[in-house]
């Protein structure tokens, strides 16, 4: 496939006074509707459901629907960020443009070095789920054990895990409308199936169907009731995982109608719609199973890790729970193809500002797509879970658990950006105090919080899977590991593309104060 370099120093769109730059996207590609099935689609909320429920049971018990909430606060207030700095700066490249214009380059690489990290360790967790969904609704179609059984063979497990990748790769490949499409089918599918779970499950409750169900009580929206700081802790940890990924339609601003305003309401839209659909799920499981640990109980560890595989056929029956290992096959997916977008764009913006290799600024002549950085995200996350599967599952187990550090810390620096960025408006207006200055530190202050927690749990070699380097847990090495991995990087790269890191391309600065009459 041919494709053009869009060199920085050669766009053919408009470079503004502070070095913001077009890149070359496909505009006016998706509207609101789109861009927030997008950002529903990339956090996946039956995936994340059927993974962390259990797990968030067995650490809070019934007061998990209050944890769901505690975990929704900081990222609404994230949100807020994100939208206040859409409507100044849109850019595809979000949290590194951003933390660049608010904090220097050296920041700003580092906050996007985290996004992209991040996401590749989602896309490869991701494909690894969305493969064994595959055989196991491949062998409740056919009837069969044994091809149920074929993802237990690590070699068809691999290779299946690599064509769902190369599939995912070339739907993200063609552009905005073709992802868009796909995503309509694959999201509406998730939530038709989990609202039937949930009228289900509320049914089975009314007639007491399980011997653990629970009534319903207000303190499990009580996030004080959790009986020790640990353990709400360790739930806020896995509730902030499950919102993870709502901003992918903001890095999408440059191909969406009304880029300034549309990428901020899709965010809180999408968000709206996850905690929702926690919340019910959540209530729904606890009243008809209970937060037990034993029988079909959620905080049972023989099937806390994947839920809804335990509970498809005793709520939904056979023929139904089929359709709900097909609704998070779906998930799962749909995920894996839409979180291409935030990590392509985002080195495509590095790549624009001189930040990373120039040819990762290559869009796609007739897709208008960042294609080579499409298609090096692909190719990276292929090999990122080969090798960790053929190295040790304990090793590609404590990735996932250190992706926490890494989603707080861009997040973290994205909201903190958004203050800075915006001090001289700050006493402008009352909205501008809380939507662009206090509301966003909150959000900053407690994913730090969060992020420091989980720093120091990580250090105890039980975190995770158990396993140690040295007497020191490897998830905290494998977190720290790859953020220094980056700070290297960024080195280098600072000796390659002096002028990025001396401030010459993407200006530092805060907006000028527009007086209103």
């Amino acid at each position: 496939m041919t494709q053009t370099a869009m060199r920085p120093e050669a766009h053919d769109t408009a470079t503004t006074g502070d070095g913001v730059r077009g890149k070359g996207l496909g505009g006016n590609s998706i509207g609101l509707l789109g861009s927030a099935v997008i950002g529903v689609s990339t956090v996946a909320p039956v995936y994340c459901l059927t993974s962390t429920l259990g797990s968030t049971a067995g650490e809070v018990g019934l007061q998990m629907p209050a944890v769901f909430l505690a975990g929704f606060l900081p990222m609404l207030l994230v949100a807020f960020a994100y939208r206040e700095l859409n409507k100044a700066v849109p850019d595809c490249g979000t949290s590194f443009t951003w933390t660049v214009k608010a904090f220097g380059p050296h920041v700003g690489w580092m906050c996007g070095w985290g996004l992209v990290i991040a996401t590749v360790i989602v896309l490869s967790n991701l494909a690894g789920v969305a493969t064994s969904y595959f055989w196991l609704l491949a062998g409740e179609i056919t009837g069969s054990g044994a091809v149920a059984d074929l993802d237990g063979n690590k070699a068809v497990h691999i290779l299946t895990c690599l064509a769902l990748i190369a599939g995912a790769t070339a739907i993200s490949y063609r552009g905005m409308t073709t992802t868009k499409g796909v995503q309509y089918a694959l999201v509406g599918l998730q939530l038709v199936v989990l609202a039937l779970f949930v009228v289900l499950a509320l049914h089975k409750a009314r007639t007491g169907a399980f011997p653990g169900h629970a009534d319903f009580s207000w303190s499990w929206l009580n996030p004080f009731a959790v009986q020790s700081f640990a353990s709400f802790s360790a739930g806020l940890s896995l509730s902030i995982f499950m919102y993870w990924g709502w901003d992918a339609c903001l890095t999408a601003n440059e191909e969406t109608v009304g880029s300034e305003k549309t990428p901020g309401r899709a965010a809180l839209i999408a968000m709206v719609v996850l905690v929702g659909s926690y919340l019910t799920t959540g209530v729904a499981a606890q009243l008809a199973v209970g937060s037990g640990t034993s029988g079909p109980g959620l905080a049972n560890p023989d099937t806390s890790d994947n839920v809804f595989a335990a509970l498809a056929g005793p709520v939904m029956g056979h023929a139904l729970g089929i359709l709900l290992f097909a609704a998070v096959l779906a998930s799962a997916a749909a995920s894996l193809q839409t979180t291409f977008i935030p990590v392509a764009r985002t080195v495509l913006a590095m790549s624009a500002y001189q930040a990373l290799p120039a040819s990762y600024a290559r869009v796609h002549e007739r897709f208008r797509t960042p294609g080579r950085a499409t298609v090096t995200a692909g190719v990276a996350t292929g090999v990122f879970y080969a090798v960790m599967s053929l190295l040790s599952e304990h090793v590609l187990v404590d990735t996932i658990y250190a992706l926490g550090l890494m989603i707080c810390f861009y997040y973290a620096l994205t909201a903190f950006a958004c203050a800075w960025y915006f001090r001289r408006e700050l006493t402008r207006s009352a909205r501008d105090a809380l939507f662009k200055g206090l509301f966003p530190v909150l959000g900053g202050l407690l994913l730090t919080a969060v992020f420091g927690k989980t720093l120091y749990d990580m250090w105890n070699p039980a975190y995770g899977s158990g396993s140690a380097v040295l007497g020191v847990g490897s998830v905290f090495v494998i977190g720290v590991g790859l953020l220094l991995l980056g700070l290297v990087i960024m080195l280098v790269m600072r000796r390659r593309s002096p002028a990025f890191f001396r401030g010459r391309v993407l200006t530092a600065g805060t907006p000028a104060l527009v007086v209103e009459d």
